[in-house]
């Protein structure tokens, strides 16, 4: 029952995660994306070399490919919600990006700057301004939560490439 019900409280929280994000002031924003990042780089610490080509199946990314995406949608998603150009233009670090510890945690650490660089960047007029995406119309405050939202989850889900490499996964940073 006790596994039932922090199931049950985790999706509720991804759920209004976005929409609760979409509420937080700009300061309180760059505060959360620079936790995200400190989280982030624990995980990416924590992996040993060896384990960035590492996939807990065949049909799944590598935790290099995890990361790397985290990184592709950090650009792209924040692209749209600034409506600044994503530095990374077509490429996709997932699929061009060297996947060493070393470049790896370069190349996400590099995506985080950036997303607070943008975020601090941004006006409170400009963050309560709406744009179409996905077919959906939201402010730019909302799709920062959107890309917090995807940073996270995928983040979450290299817990178990950790656990499977034999390797204790980062605390819970909530504060």
């Amino acid at each position: 029952m006790k596994k039932l019900t922090l199931l049950f409280t985790v999706l509720t929280l991804t759920f209004v995660s976005s929409s609760v994000f979409g509420q937080f002031t700009q300061s309180q924003m760059v505060d959360e994306w620079t936790r995200a990042k400190a989280y982030t780089k624990a995980y990416l610490d924590a992996m040993p070399a060896d384990g960035y080509a590492f996939k807990p199946t065949p049909e799944i990314r590598s935790f290099a490919q995890q990361m790397l995406h985290l990184t592709d949608a950090n650009y792209f998603l924040i692209s749209t919600a600034s409506g600044k150009p994503n530095p990374m233009g077509q490429n996709k670090a997932e699929k061009t990006g060297e996947q060493t510890k070393e470049a790896v945690t370069k190349q996400v650490m590099d995506s985080y700057d950036w997303v607070i660089s943008t975020l601090q960047g941004m006006s409170a007029a400009q963050m309560q301004e709406t744009l179409s995406f996905a077919n959906k119309t939201w402010t730019r405050s909302e799709m920062f939560g959107k890309g917090f939202e995807h940073q996270t989850h995928h983040r979450g889900q290299t817990t178990i490439y950790l656990r499977l490499k034999g390797v204790t996964p980062p605390g819970e940073m909530l504060f």
